[in-house]
């Protein structure tokens, strides 16, 4: 007799245990779990949404269960609870069917272990130590984005990172975060322009550009990467040419573009929804790191912008550190007007927090060249 497909949870317990304990990307393990799976369509989003919600609210699920664990349990086992535990809170399933679902995955010396703490989690309620337990965020985020927003406006961000991300679809059918097209957007491209997007990888942005009939370079440091933007833009038919180009080192002429985007690496504090597990990677001295190098990057390809050009700095951070704190470089002036989207003014730019309209958190800055 063949055996049918793994269920839906074995999946999500696997891919579980390889982000939990060996480092996994949550968006590389996922896909390569469900191909070939035998799953349906409606089986392989619950896959997706146990282990997302899951790794999204690791320290929240952990604290619930520790509550009733005397010892450390077996690191798969902690998966299994952690799973478990995800199901009976916050994905709306029956306690019976998350708590008799879980234990049957269990090996056998683990199952009168794992539905006694189920059933304890199902039935007692919580009292949270500090609000970055409760919203499952390592302290120094939670602090962080308190410092930027407030407490209010900080934990409404925080707690819109915590839902699923929408699917957005531009017109072309490529699938990209409003705030990122937002971004494209407040370049302005036009037919005819000759823009440089610095770190273009995977494409997106670069590809929405080029769709206005301009001329598009995108660039980026690593070969693999570029070649992510040359098979989005074969594939959408757009007038891209990538190339392989340090950002420090740009191997450009000044005045070469009219128009310049710097995307720049960044913490990713503002797609945390997007990205589960980044919440659990990036760490305070990460920002610390990252600042000098936009820095360098923004005084290497400024002079690729020529005289009335403009030039387009953006994070997807919620940082000053990251953003605002970057002074203009020399020979620019800030564009004061409002780029299209749901943005906020913020310090010489604009940002738009995650709460504001369900999208990733973006800060954007523009600047004209006035020589």
């Amino acid at each position: 007799m063949t055996a049918g497909p793994p269920s839906a949870r074995a999946v999500a317990w696997a891919c579980q245990q390889r982000i939990d304990h060996h480092g996994a990307y949550a968006n590389l393990v996922v896909p390569a779990r469900l191909s070939g799976s035998g799953l349906d369509g409606r089986d392989r989003a619950l896959v997706t949404d146990l282990v997302y919600g899951t790794t999204r609210l690791r320290r929240a699920l952990d604290a619930t269960i520790d509550r009733f664990v005397a010892a450390a349990p077996a690191p798969e086992i902690r998966s299994l609870l952690r799973l478990g535990a995800y199901q009976l809170l916050h994905a709306r399933t029956p306690a019976h069917a998350a708590v008799s679902e879980t234990v049957a995955l269990a090996p056998k010396r683990a199952r009168g272990f794992v539905n006694a703490v189920l059933r304890r989690v199902a039935t007692e309620p919580m009292r949270w130590p500090s609000p970055a337990v409760e919203l499952s965020y390592p302290d120094w985020i939670v602090e962080a984005l308190t410092a930027e927003l407030g407490g209010h406006r900080a934990v409404a961000a925080l707690q819109a990172m915590n839902r699923a991300a929408t699917v957005q679809v531009r017109g072309d059918g490529y699938v990209q975060d409003l705030g990122s097209q937002w971004v494209a957007g407040a370049v302005g491209a036009t037919a005819g322009d000759r823009i440089l997007d610095v770190c273009a990888a995977p494409g997106g942005k670069a590809t929405a550009m080029a769709a206005t009939g301009a001329f598009v370079v995108g660039a980026d440091g690593r070969p693999h990467r570029a070649g992510l933007v040359v098979a989005n833009a074969r594939e959408l038919g757009a007038a891209v040419a990538a190339v392989v180009a340090d950002g420090r080192h740009p191997p450009f002429a000044p005045s070469s573009f009219d128009r310049v985007l710097l995307d720049a690496p960044c913490s990713g504090l503002g797609t945390l929804r997007r990205r589960p597990d980044a919440r659990w990677r990036v760490t305070a001295a990460d920002v610390g790191t990252l600042a000098p190098l936009q820095a360098e990057l923004l005084g290497a390809v400024a002079p690729l912008v020529r005289p009335g050009g403009t030039l387009v700095y953006s994070v997807c951070t919620l940082l000053a550190a990251e953003s605002t704190d970057h002074p203009s470089p020399a020979g620019f002036e800030v564009d004061p007007a409002p780029p299209s989207g749901s943005w906020e003014p913020y310090g010489h730019g604009w940002r738009v927090t995650p709460e504001m309209a369900e999208t990733d958190g973006m800060i954007v800055i523009r600047w004209t060249r006035r020589d």
